[in-house]
């Protein structure tokens, strides 16, 4: 599984989408977007990258427009992961 099917089943199974997980794709909007999409969902998110990914996300890493796209969040990991 690549990184971004990775990331649309985290996102799928944290915000707990159902069948409205199937629909995303690299360029879904996130904030604004997905209505279970909020400031407390990405900390469950980010906590289940880092899990999932074996990387450590410090706050400085990230920024609104880590969480811009579905998309945008699938590079902000492969660039973690690089650089891990």
């Amino acid at each position: 599984m690549n990184t971004l099917e990775s990331i649309k089943l985290i996102l799928s199974e944290t915000l707990q989408l159902g069948d409205k997980g199937a629909s995303l794709q690299a360029g879904t909007p996130m904030f604004g977007s997905i209505p279970e999409f909020d400031s407390a969902a990405v900390v469950f998110v980010l906590t289940a990258i880092e899990e999932q990914f074996d990387v450590i996300i410090e706050d400085d890493d990230i920024s609104a427009e880590t969480f811009e796209t579905v998309g945008s969040l699938a590079d902000f990991v492969e660039r973690k992961r690089a650089a891990a």
